[in-house]
C-alpha cells in the first residue's frame, strides 16, 4: 500500500490518537475497547493504580476515559493524581460512569473534566464527543 493510500485509510493523521480507558469492570473495558479500536489506539487499565503505573512507563495518552466508582482509588482521586502530573495537565479527561446525578456532573466540570458521559455507552455518541474534544485540543 502506498503512503498516500495508508494515510487515507487512517484518516487525516498518520497515527491514531491514544485513548486510555480506566474502569474496574472488565466488561465495560472490553465494550469501550471494541467501540473505539477502529478509530483510536486504545489502552485499558482496570484501576486508578494501573493507570498511574502505565503513565510512569512513558505512556502518553491523548485522552483519558475514567470511571468514578472503583475500589481503592476512585475516579475523583485518580483524576486529581493524573492532573498533578505535569505532562497530563492538558490531557482531556472524560468521566464515564453510571452516576447520573447533577451533583456528580457539576463536580466533574468544576474540577476540569472535558465531559461527563453516563453508561451504558452509545458508540456514535462516544465517538462524536471524543472527536470534538480532540479537535479542540
Amino acid at each position: 500500500m502506498s503512503d498516500n493510500m495508508e494515510t487515507n485509510c487512517m484518516g487525516m493523521s498518520e497515527a491514531k490518537k491514544k485513548i486510555l480507558v480506566v474502569d474496574d469492570n472488565e466488561a465495560q473495558l472490553e465494550n469501550a475497547r471494541l467501540m473505539l479500536k477502529d478509530e483510536y489506539d486504545v489502552t485499558i487499565a482496570s484501576s486508578g493504580k494501573a493507570a498511574m503505573d502505565l503513565l510512569v512507563k512513558d505512556y502518553y495518552p491523548d485522552m483519558i476515559l475514567l470511571d468514578i466508582l472503583m475500589p481503592h482509588m476512585d475516579g475523583w482521586e485518580t483524576f486529581n493524581r493524573l492532573k498533578a502530573i505535569s505532562f497530563l495537565k492538558d490531557v482531556p479527561i472524560i468521566f464515564v460512569t453510571s452516576l447520573d446525578g447533577a451533583t456528580e456532573k457539576d463536580h466533574a466540570f468544576e474540577i476540569g473534566a472535558a465531559d461527563y458521559i453516563t453508561k451504558p455507552l452509545v458508540q456514535k455518541v462516544l465517538l462524536d464527543k471524543l472527536k470534538k474534544i480532540l479537535e479542540k485540543n
